[in-house]
């Protein structure tokens, strides 16, 4: 900064003195004279900037060259990292549909082993409600056969008993009477354990 400073303070002192010159010229070349002084002050003062400013102007487009020399390398790298993120999701897209594609796989199989042990299931459940339900068919038919049986044995013997009460005689029931009260007062035979 300061460099720069002193080269247009040196630039400034070298054109005053043109400048003056150009403006002291006699009126009597006219406007050419004054057109060749404003030249020459042009030229004088544009060599003196190309000389005192050449370093910095070089400096600034060296900065500016490095800089975007930078940003094109930083674009780089950026661009570099996006296609590399790119194809890795591209790959994960790929390994996503194998593996949905795996998922769907398990979950059909899961899904028929499922629907093979339900079925199992049923059936067994079914096997069991027919057994259940042929024993309880036999227990019913078992407590049917008796409650028949019962049935028949009471009906038999209230058929017995009506036809003693209507064949049985009163000497016949004085009969029975007697041996019977002769069997209760005779002793039981004993037997051979009872001896011992």
């Amino acid at each position: 900064m300061r460099g720069s400073r002193w080269s247009l303070l040196t630039a400034a002192a070298l054109l005053a003195p043109a400048s003056a010159f150009a403006e002291s010229a006699p009126p009597a070349e006219g406007h050419t004279g004054t057109l060749v002084w404003h030249a020459v002050n042009l030229t004088a003062l544009l060599l003196v900037l190309v000389y005192f400013l050449r370093a910095p102007i070089r400096g600034f487009f060296a900065t500016r060259r490095r800089d975007i020399e930078h940003n094109l390398e930083r674009a780089a790298a950026v661009l570099r990292e996006a296609e590399e993120r790119l194809a890795e999701w591209k790959s994960r897209m790929a390994r996503l549909e194998t593996e949905i594609a795996e998922i769907r796989r398990v979950a059909e199989e899961r899904a028929e082993a499922e629907r093979q042990r339900i079925l199992a299931d049923a059936a067994a459940a079914a096997a069991r409600i027919r057994r259940d339900g042929a024993a309880a068919v036999e227990q019913e038919e078992h407590r049917a056969r008796e409650a028949l049986r019962k049935e028949a044995a009471d009906l038999a013997i209230e058929l017995a008993g009506e036809v003693l009460r209507q064949q049985v005689t009163d000497a016949d029931r004085a009969r029975l009477a007697e041996e019977f009260i002769a069997r209760m007062e005779t002793p039981p035979p004993r037997t051979p354990a009872a001896r011992s």
